[in-house]
C-alpha cells in the first residue's frame, strides 16, 4: 500500500504559477501510474493529469493541456504537478493517487490527504 502526501497549495493571483508535490511511501511507488485529480466545493473530484510508472505517457485533462505538466523522480517517490496560467475556477483541493496503469481514471486510489490551491481574481 503507497501512502501519498501532497504539499506545495497556497494562494495564487490568476494567471500565476504555482507546483505541488507528491511524495509517496512505500517501496513500490515506480510500479504505479501517478495522477492528480481536484475537487472544488461543491462539485465532483475531476481528473487533471497522469503520469505513467516511466514518464514516457503523460494524460491530459482538455481544460489544462498546455498550462499543467506533471513529472516523477522514482528515485526521490515524488510526483510533481506544474501549474501555469492559473484561473480562478481552478481553485480546488488538489489530490495525487496512485494506479495499477494508465488509461482509466476509475482506477485511481490510495488518496492523499489533498492540498489547497486559491486563485484570487
Amino acid at each position: 500500500q503507497v501512502q501519498l502526501v501532497e504539499s506545495g497549495g497556497g494562494l495564487v493571483q490568476a494567471g500565476g504559477s504555482l507546483r505541488l508535490s507528491c511524495s509517496a511511501s512505500g517501496r513500490t511507488f515506480s510500479r504505479y501510474a501517478m495522477g492528480w485529480f481536484r475537487q472544488a466545493p461543491g462539485k465532483e473530484r475531476e481528473f487533471v493529469i497522469a503520469i505513467s510508472w516511466s514518464g514516457g505517457r503523460t494524460d491530459y485533462a482538455d481544460s489544462v493541456k498546455g498550462r499543467f505538466t506533471i513529472s516523477r523522480d522514482n528515485a526521490k517517490n515524488t510526483v510533481y504537478l506544474q501549474m501555469n496560467s492559473l484561473k480562478p475556477e481552478e481553485q480546488a483541493v488538489y489530490y495525487c493517487a496512485t494506479a495499477p496503469g494508465m488509461g482509466n481514471t476509475n482506477a485511481f486510489g490510495s488518496w492523499g490527504q489533498g492540498t489547497q490551491v486559491t486563485v484570487s481574481s
